[in-house]
């Protein structure tokens, strides 16, 4: 996967296509409220599993049923690809935690 940080400009545009996630602090944030503390840990064992697959770990923090997630690559220095690629996947892993809930 390419590791090579991306221009501001590239970034905005990308971001175009991520629903809920901005741009600051040269990195990715995004932040999830689940029903309850059980929902919140069922995301975030789905999203560890696509973290290991990809090799791309988050920041991440957890109160009750919130979910805080930060995305950088450190050895780029900056926003990669792999930080949209993880952010995407995240996404997916979240809306499919909500569908089942219905």
């Amino acid at each position: 996967m390419n590791k090579i940080k991306l221009s501001e400009s590239a970034i905005e545009k990308k971001l175009e296509n991520l629903v809920d996630w901005e741009y600051y602090d040269n990195a990715l944030h995004t932040d999830f409220e689940f029903d309850n503390f059980k929902d919140c840990m069922s995301a975030m064992n789905r999203i560890a599993f696509e973290c290991e697959a990809l090799n791309h770990h988050p920041e991440w923090t957890n109160v009750y049923n919130t979910l805080d997630i930060t995305l950088t690559t450190h050895d780029a220095d900056g926003v990669t690809e792999l930080d949209f690629k993880l952010a995407a996947a995240i996404n997916k892993i979240v809306e499919v935690e909500e569908e089942e809930e219905e």
